[in-house]
């Protein structure tokens, strides 16, 4: 069986860590209250972008979409793209469609704009993060929602 068998059942999804000049990471903090997933209203809700992967497109063009939508971040520089997918399941209590859970591609990017470019109200649909800040890779782990920590860890 090979690695689309294993993952039928999971969402196609893209990641981005972006560093600035500096070395560090670009983290968004999320809207909402993750309190059913088991933390409260201060728990941890901050993560790098990510989004879906549209029918027939480039994982390098999602990439490039999901930065914009969720960042308003058009300069940047692809760095590298995972070699596999790396996969999560929803708690049980999340529903999203008839999803297992995302299966993830991860680029690297390099920010080469200027920090005031970063806008997250760019899609007035849906608003991913309330919040932003830089901040070490290291953190990565420690700051996102348990159910997708270990994608974090491997990221590392």
């Amino acid at each position: 069986m090979d690695q689309a068998d294993l993952f039928e059942h999971y969402r196609p999804n893209v990641g981005v860590t972006l560093f600035n000049r500096k070395g560090q990471v670009w983290y968004g903090r999320r809207i909402g209250d993750f309190t059913e997933f088991g933390d409260g209203p201060d728990g941890p809700r901050w993560q790098m972008p990510q989004g879906g992967i549209d029918k027939d497109e480039d994982v390098v063009a999602a990439a490039y979409r999901e930065l914009k939508e969720e960042t308003g971040v058009t300069s940047a520089r692809l760095l590298t793209v995972t070699p596999g997918w790396l996969a999560y399941d929803f708690p049980p209590q999340y529903k999203h469609k008839n999803w297992r859970g995302q299966r993830q591609k991860w680029t690297a990017m390099l920010f080469e704009g200027k920090d005031n470019e970063i806008n997250l109200q760019t899609d007035d649909d849906h608003q991913e993060f309330d919040d932003w800040r830089w901040g070490e890779l290291e953190e990565a782990p420690s700051l996102i929602v348990p159910f997708k920590r270990h994608v974090y860890e491997e990221l590392m």
